[in-house]
């Protein structure tokens, strides 16, 4: 699925971004049953640290903080847009003995907005598109700019590991943390202008890793070529998720960009942040680098694989 959206004008900034407030390395990680794999493993693809909630802390406490950050530069939204990798992130848990229905009914979404005091402006919440987040949330919120309404669009992402399930997957050696961030979408023209999205599924489980480099090189081609964009003649950074780092090396070799900045950021030091990687690769990278191109990519398990081209605009740090 292309979507160029150059004639749209559409600007994404205010990205913002917690962690959960207890950091572990990998041997304590270990000795408290939190890993399915080895300590060997995971530090052999690059992982050391990882952040889990407090034992006061919860995913409406973390969210809150970007969210709130967010409508600093969100004058009157018109809706909120929030995805999680997880289902069980989607809503926040209740009492099995609990009758009410409407007690039951408890969206992440509402609840942090209740806490916010946000009332009278709808929602949309997807889990679905797993890691792949970002790129879907853009797919979702540039799709309600198709009326004549100006006002922007907040869109967060938000995921904890349910008590007692370990922080990686054995076979795949991830190892995630838990976090939320949030950025705003726009026609304001700081931080970044969004160009186009390329976005694919398949419902198989596993994938090998031959065909997802094969794939995302083909979809960044495609993309390019639907905005007319030649890349080999522009100054560009390229963002992947903090997962299978050998991959990304092979996807940056096989483009043939010779002014490209490989960017897998905090790997070691955060693990991955799934649908927040890029929000923070994204709010590190920005230097105010007017036209500079920056390629995002996604993979989420099933395979979703999404790449999105920004745009970036001469504003400092603090304007993104």
């Amino acid at each position: 699925m292309l979507l160029p959206y150059q004639s749209a004008a559409l600007f994404i900034r205010g990205l913002d971004y917690r962690l959960g407030a207890v950091r572990r390395d990998l041997g304590e990680l270990s000795a408290d049953k939190l890993l399915l794999g080895t300590v060997k493993d995971l530090s052999a693809v690059g992982y050391c640290y990882n952040f889990g909630l407090g034992r006061d802390e919860s995913l409406l406490m973390l969210a809150a903080s970007p969210l709130s950050n967010a409508l600093q530069y969100a004058n009157e939204p018109r809706g909120l847009v929030f995805q999680h990798c997880f289902a069980e992130s989607a809503v926040v848990r209740y009492d099995v003995n609990e009758t009410d229905i409407a007690v039951r009914n408890r969206y992440f979404p509402a609840e942090v907005m209740r806490q916010l005091q946000l009332d009278n402006l709808p929602y949309f919440c997807s889990f679905a598109s797993g890691c792949a987040g970002f790129i879907s949330v853009l797919i979702a919120a540039g799709g309600l700019f198709r009326s004549s309404d100006e006002r922007p669009v907040i869109c967060v992402m938000a995921d904890s590991m349910p008590p007692g399930v370990p922080y990686d997957m054995s076979r795949e050696r991830i190892l995630v943390s838990d976090h939320s961030s949030a950025f705003v979408m726009g026609r304001e023209q700081h931080g970044y202008q969004l160009l186009g999205v390329n976005y694919s599924s398949i419902t198989r489980i596993a994938v090998p890793f031959v065909e997802i480099v094969r794939r995302t090189v083909q979809m960044v081609e495609e993309l390019a070529t639907s905005l007319d964009l030649d890349l080999s003649r522009r100054d560009v950074a390229i963002h992947y998720p903090n997962i299978f780092p050998d991959t990304w090396r092979m996807v940056t070799r096989y483009l043939k960009i010779p002014n490209v900045e490989h960017v897998i950021d905090g790997m070691r030091d955060r693990a991955h942040c799934m649908a927040s990687d890029s929000v923070i690769s994204l709010a590190k990278l920005h230097r105010g680098n007017e036209g500079r191109i920056h390629v995002v990519v996604n993979y989420g398990i099933g395979l979703h694989l999404g790449t999105c081209f920004l745009k970036e605009v001469a504003q400092t740090g603090a304007d993104i």
